[in-house]
């Protein structure tokens, strides 16, 4: 395992970046932590590093050559991620104010989902991102030696899987936080708006 250290360093450090960079995991991440609470925060964090493995999947298969070389089939997958991310976005741009809420009463849980919906939600939205997408085709094709074993390459998608788990739970645990759930809450309805409206754009940006 040790020939393979300089590459899996290589591998982290981009996963790193790119994990961390906004986008719709982390739009949606800050929605349910800040709309429903940490342990719904947590499942779509959850959802999210399970769409990870999605993708290592298809490559390690040699799908991705398929989707590299199959711009029809490609540009099907922009138009479905983007159609779901744009839903999702038109809902929250629905959102109401919530009554009786003041700025001295905790936030208030807005349509309550369960664990498998909040999981399932985050799976998607990352399973369905093209940007997701380029980054493992680019990653298994350009980065990743065709000579590295599979099994390697395979411990690779599963530590991507895992720190992007451990990432965005972080976040669901910071951000969910009474303290910053009672800050958005004083006006819950325009940060879902706000939420939706960034949603929408990155909507249009997946598509074009």
């Amino acid at each position: 395992m040790l020939e393979f250290v300089d590459e899996f360093l290589l591998i982290a450090v981009a996963h790193f970046f790119a994990v961390a960079s906004p986008g719709p995991d982390f739009a949606i991440v800050l929605k349910q932590s800040i709309q429903r609470g940490r342990a719904n925060a947590l499942w779509t964090s959850g959802g999210v590093a399970l769409g990870i493995l999605v993708h290592v999947t298809y490559c390690l298969l040699g799908v991705a050559i398929i989707l590299s070389q199959s711009p029809t089939l490609f540009n099907v997958l922009k138009y479905v991620a983007g159609a779901y991310l744009a839903y999702m976005g038109v809902q929250a741009l629905r959102a109401k104010p919530a009554q009786g809420n003041s700025s001295s009463e905790k936030p208030v849980v807005q349509d309550t989902e369960s664990a498998w919906q909040a999981l399932r939600r985050g799976f998607l939205v990352n399973a369905l991102n093209p940007k997701a997408t380029l980054f493992f085709l680019s990653l298994f094709t350009l980065v990743i030696s065709p000579s590295t074993p599979t099994k390697v390459q395979a411990f690779y998608g599963l530590y991507m899987a895992f720190a992007t788990w451990v990432w965005f739970s972080f976040l669901a645990l910071v951000l969910s936080k009474e303290r910053v759930r009672a800050f958005f809450a004083r006006a819950g309805h325009w940060f879902d708006r706000g939420i939706g409206v960034v949603l929408i754009a990155l909507a249009v940006r997946v598509v074009i």
